[in-house]
């Protein structure tokens, strides 16, 4: 193996593949002087949890060869070089384009997107025997600039409360930035659309009932500094947020975390990163490791979108 100015080449064990680590010394996070080989070994220790976030979705990846610091490449087709055993999953777009999105099936997979410099994985809601049908429903509460984390938790805990309402189970994480992300799983029954126009009726429930934190205002300009987003629009056809478990590609190397709802009130999002996180995971394990246990209708939300006159897609 030659060596380089970030030092040989190692080889990782990830499941039943070695994968290769080139400049396994680069350094990624120049804050905290986090380098390829620790971002390895990090999705290395959070394995299963990743792979189930991510199994069988098409999904993007957030490549940053130059570090952080550097220019952010998004990466819709799988880059050129990959090993046989990476699988693919083709998405059509309106153009009339396609493309083979990476098909995480085990966290070799994961390895080798570090292994091209991928920090964030960013897949899509659905996966790819039913591309078109969505299985999760994501509730991302966006905090606007003068936002408080205080008032993001005001509006998650307000979603919990409806969502406890419907019977249907919400699995919370961080953004790995200043928000909240809430997963449901549900019934592959629906469309991008129907699921877009479920979650705009949900937004709306949960910007009732606190209406000096959360806004469903589409248009930037026009929503309150300090209230938090709802944002029903991720759930749009192609539109993805990093997943649980992604690290993002911030100085700080912090982590979209799966939080417990008991938690939600003590979370310091910036003290999960990729150095405090395997620890976490040894002791919590995957807090997520349950959202495939059941798949929830949105026929009740749907009704709630026809009361509202709420548009069809």
């Amino acid at each position: 193996m030659a060596s380089t100015e970030h030092g040989e080449p190692v080889e990782l064990a990830a499941g039943a593949h070695l994968v290769r680590i080139s400049n396994p010394g680069r350094v990624i996070f120049p804050l905290r002087r986090q380098t390829k080989l620790d971002l390895a070994h990090y999705y290395l220790s959070v394995g299963d949890g990743i792979v189930r976030v991510l199994r069988e979705r098409p999904c993007m990846l957030h490549r940053f060869p130059s570090g952080v610091q550097g220019e952010k490449v998004h990466q819709k087709r799988l880059p050129s070089g990959a090993p046989k055993w990476v699988q693919t999953v083709r998405v059509d777009f309106p153009s009339g384009r396609h493309a083979d999105e990476l098909c995480v099936t085990a966290v070799a997979d994961v390895i080798w997107a570090v292994q091209m410099s991928t920090v964030e994985f960013h897949p899509w809601n659905s996966r790819r025997d039913h591309v078109e049908q969505p299985d999760e429903w994501r509730i991302d509460i966006d905090p606007m600039p003068r936002c408080s984390f205080a008032r993001v938790r005001e509006v998650a805990q307000a979603a919990q409360e409806v969502l406890e309402e419907l019977r249907i189970t919400g699995y919370p994480k961080t953004s790995g930035g200043s928000g909240l992300h809430i997963y449901v799983r549900i019934e592959p029954r629906w469309s991008f659309g129907e699921v877009r126009r479920a979650a705009l009726a949900f937004a709306r429930e949960v910007e009732r009932r606190v209406p000096a934190a959360a806004t469903t205002t589409w248009w930037r300009k026009d929503r309150p500094t300090d209230r938090a987003f709802v944002d029903y629009n991720q759930n749009a056809r192609d539109h993805t947020i990093a997943s649980a478990y992604s690290v993002r590609g911030f100085p700080d190397a912090t982590v979209s975390a799966p939080v417990a709802w008991s938690e939600l009130d003590d979370v310091v999002p910036g003290e999960l990163t990729i150095a405090t996180m395997p620890d976490r995971y040894a002791r919590l394990g995957d807090l997520h490791a349950g959202i495939d246990e059941q798949a929830h209708s949105l026929e009740a939300l749907l009704e709630w979108a026809d009361r509202a006159g709420l548009p069809a897609d």
